[in-house]
């Protein structure tokens, strides 16, 4: 070894043991960062996975649960079609009979109840995709909420609809779209009562192509031990009903290819979210799987 290599060897400082614990702290505070960013997208990938599943084995209930359905409520309506026809011949006949006539009437009103109830196992047992255009949400919601007027009287409660449903527009079946929102208006009607308030609004995201259509309620909200079970098929808390309604909604809106969901509204109450695919990204083609945008603060 030259003389300057030796001088230059007895120059330069060799590292100190304080610096050789930093730099190995620095790099295993990275490496536990790290760790930590793969553990947390590890759990959030099962949880994932979890509820694709959860939703694969409901459909696959559901699918076993319509066509059974479908079975029974063909076997009823035939004789059903038999007792309405012989009841509103008998009413007919007792025409100089009012009071026997009555009970021909009652007998001819509750084949009518039951042959709506077998109508709903139907839809919600042949529930098929939809035939979707550009649809005008504001177009549908005015026609949802003229349909429940007589409800909404009933209840003698309050329909605020927010300004921002104006000129959304979504790729849907009208058809199948107001009958989703009807049932979920009228649901949230029933959980209102007397004097109680519904709101309508629209959120849209701007960095993703979904529109979603809120209807909230100040009602006495949903458990959330209730919440996985509300969309189910003949579930219900009401002292009538099939307890149909929410789960067809749930039916068309995975038809459309979007969701509909149930959370607590803040300040009590609860508000449902139908999401579907705006009438823009459409026809653009360019829709990415569903992720919930935004949520209108009703």
């Amino acid at each position: 070894m030259s003389t300057a290599s030796a001088q230059l060897d007895r120059a330069a400082p060799s590292p100190s043991l304080d610096s050789i614990i930093s730099a190995y702290s620095e790099v295993t505070e990275r490496l536990q960062q790290s760790h930590d960013r793969l553990v947390g997208e590890v759990r959030r990938l099962r949880e994932q996975v979890d509820e694709k599943n959860r939703e694969l084995a409901r459909r696959e209930r559901l699918a076993a649960l319509g066509e059974m359905a479908a079975g029974v409520a063909h076997e009823i309506r035939n004789p059903l079609s038999g007792i309405n026809l012989y009841a509103a011949v008998l009413a007919r006949d007792l025409a100089d009979r009012p009071s026997s006539r009555e009970l021909a009437e009652k007998i001819v009103s509750g084949v009518r109840t039951l042959d709506g109830i077998v109508g709903d196992v139907l839809t919600f047992a042949n529930q098929s995709s939809a035939a979707s255009v550009a649809v005008s949400v504001e177009e549908v919601v005015q026609a949802v909420v003229e349909s429940a007027e007589p409800q909404r009287q009933a209840a003698d409660l309050a329909v605020h609809i927010a300004h921002s449903v104006a000129g959304a527009r979504v790729w849907a079946d009208s058809n199948q779209l107001q009958r989703a929102l009807l049932n979920i208006l009228l649901n949230a009607i029933h959980a209102a009562g007397e004097g109680g308030n519904v709101w309508i609004a629209v959120s849209t995201s701007a960095d993703a192509p979904w529109v979603s259509i809120d209807i909230a309620d100040d009602g006495p909200g949903v458990a959330p031990e209730m919440r996985d079970r509300v969309f189910n098929p003949f579930f219900t808390t009401k002292d009538s009903g099939t307890g149909l309604g929410l789960a067809i909604a749930h039916g068309i809106a995975e038809a459309h290819g979007g969701r509909v969901s149930v959370e607590s509204r803040r300040g009590g109450g609860a508000r449902f979210c139908l999401t579907l695919r705006s009438a823009a990204a459409a026809v653009a083609q360019e829709a990415p799987v569903l992720a919930v945008g935004r949520r209108s603060k009703v």
